[in-house]
């Protein structure tokens, strides 16, 4: 079976990366013989639909599941509607996520579980998102058994910290020009 896993770089050893749509890199990993493709995430940099076009890419890469630690709403309608299912990994490798999703340990989600845009990063400008209302961060996953998961997770949340720091400093700017236009 081919699974991809969102990674912050190329192989089996690098840590699998929390966010989905604007990862740095796709790991495709065949489960039966862990061969390995790493690609450039192309959808990375993109000024908006990030998930979407991720999402896209992966579906016509081949990959029959998904291992991230977190994915939006736009990515994972765009999963659901292909019929690929999606799993969630709480940090570590990505050899540590496919060796889990192996053995049945990682979890099927059946919705999102980010906002959308929470994975914009610093500057991001996109604001609270299309609904106005102010993103929920992700639920932390269940505690990784490994030190090195622990580690990868701790830096996961850490950066998901900073996203929703930088979120918020969005937010308080435009409420600010809002408020100085009233």
């Amino acid at each position: 079976m081919k699974v991809v896993v969102s990674s912050n770089g190329a192989g089996l050893e690098a840590q699998a990366s929390p966010i989905f749509g604007r990862c740095p890199v796709y790991v495709f990993v065949e489960t039966e013989t862990m061969a390995v493709e790493s690609v450039d995430n192309p959808a990375m940099g993109a000024p908006g639909g990030a998930g979407i076009q991720a999402a896209q890419y992966v579906v016509e890469q081949g990959a029959e599941a998904v291992i991230s630690g977190n994915m939006g709403p736009n990515a994972f309608n765009v999963l659901k509607q292909a019929d690929l299912p999606t799993y969630l990994f709480g940090g570590g490798t990505v050899r540590q996520a496919v060796e889990a999703f192996k053995a049945g340990d990682l979890a099927a989600t059946g919705a999102a579980n980010a906002p959308a845009h929470a994975g914009m990063g610093m500057g991001g400008g996109m604001g609270p998102g299309p609904s106005g209302g102010v993103p929920t961060p992700p639920t932390p996953p269940s505690a990784p058994a490994s030190s090195s998961a622990r580690e990868a997770e701790i830096e996961a949340l850490k950066e998901q910290a900073g996203e929703l720091r930088s979120q918020l400093t969005d937010i308080m700017d435009r409420l600010d020009r809002l408020e100085e236009g009233s």
